[in-house]
């Protein structure tokens, strides 16, 4: 095993905070992301909670302000479940890179992103205990967990829109595909926040404040937000560009892995595909000659509203240099952009652009006639 129980071959790209993604190849499975797979974003280092003394503050514009312990949580209100797709808001940023540098910044690849069967209330009825006053439009989370690159540094806060709080499937959990929520995932509580970026899901959780306003705080107000391609995000202003929220449609290849030299000849290629919110994915096609022809994927069913489809193609692939491109379209039919360089931004950030691995494939063996003669 890895640093924090994570498989040996993640790719780490930072160990303290600690930043790593499974391998491509890892997530080929589909459904539920084993908990030594998936991957992992932080911006400081992973806190050191005491669950028995821990307590969940309540706050803001509510009529009565709540201090709730896990076991209030576990024995005042509902347990429920909801299975959903994390992703980060830099997945795939790697390809970005290969248009324009982005520097200070994760060059993610494909697996910044993993699936999860949650356990815990949900937030609305949690609020709902608290009263809202009617001035709420926004649900401000603040953890204990400090990045030490922000000026000054400061825990980690944002915030998410009253109507996706209210959702059903927003969730304050505390368990992870049957098992206690692991340190390394928001333990003793996080929140998961279907649909919208890995951002809003706060891990270590002790502060839900009801706001008229959206958080303040530097993750919300700077960062994770889509800049102009001329932005210079170093002088970005609180408020500049666009808040990054809902996931926008992507799609991926994890097989054969990019760089690999799979033979010529019928190949399976398989990926994923996401659609967002409580869209779904209606289909994916998969190219080897650079989009002049496409063979229809086949489409795992939907497993949720806010889960990852699996897709799989058998390409007949020819030896030599070879590009396997992918694109998907969602229920809303809206489909993935063909180049990274129309969705570059100076943050790396929503990359959705059609997959792409880059093979070199063996020619097929063929024996000699007979009566010839090799050297």
């Amino acid at each position: 095993m890895g640093c924090w129980g994570k498989r040996d071959d993640m790719v780490v790209h930072e160990r303290e905070p600690f930043n790593a993604e499974p391998p491509p190849t890892a997530l080929t499975g589909g459904g539920l992301t084993p908990l030594d797979a998936f991957f992992s974003r932080n911006h400081g280092p992973v806190p050191d909670l005491d669950p028995a003394r821990w307590r969940l503050a309540v706050d803001g514009l509510v009529e009565r302000r709540l201090s709730l312990s896990l076991d209030d949580l576990r024995t005042r209100f509902a347990a429920t479940e909801v299975t959903a797709t994390l992703q980060c808001a830099g997945n795939r940023r790697r390809a970005l890179t290969g248009v324009r540098d982005i520097p200070g910044e994760t060059p993610w690849g494909p697996g910044a992103l993993s699936t999860a069967r949650f356990r815990g209330v949900r937030l609305a009825d949690v609020l709902g205990h608290a009263g809202l006053d009617p001035r709420t439009a926004h649900i401000a989370f603040t953890a204990p967990d400090v990045c030490p690159h922000t000026d000054p540094p400061e825990p980690y806060g944002v915030s998410i829109p009253l109507a996706k709080a209210l959702g059903p499937e927003v969730l304050l959990a505390w368990a992870m595909n049957d098992r206690p929520l692991p340190r390394v995932h928001g333990a003793p509580l996080r929140v998961v926040v279907p649909g919208w970026i890995g951002a809003r899901s706060v891990k270590w959780l002790h502060r839900v404040t009801a706001r008229s306003t959206p958080s303040d705080a530097h993750f919300q107000a700077v960062a994770y937000r889509l800049l102009p391609a001329a932005a210079d995000p170093g002088r970005a202003r609180p408020g500049d560009g666009s808040p990054l929220g809902p996931l926008v449609l992507n799609c991926a290849v994890l097989s054969p892995a990019d760089g690999s030299r799979p033979p010529a000849g019928p190949t399976g290629i398989t990926g994923y595909a996401l659609a967002g919110e409580d869209r779904t994915v209606a289909r994916v096609d998969v190219s080897c000659d650079g989009g002049r022809t496409w063979t229809r994927a086949g489409l795992a069913d939907a497993a949720g509203p806010w889960v990852w489809q699996h897709w799989h193609a058998v390409l007949d692939l020819p030896a030599g240099e070879v590009e396997v491109v992918a694109r998907a379209w969602d229920s809303a039919g809206a489909t993935t952009p063909e180049s990274p360089a129309t969705v570059w931004n100076p943050k790396g950030y929503a990359n959705n652009s059609w997959g792409r691995v880059r093979l070199r494939c063996a020619g097929r063996f063929r024996p000699a006639p007979r009566g010839t003669h090799r050297p």
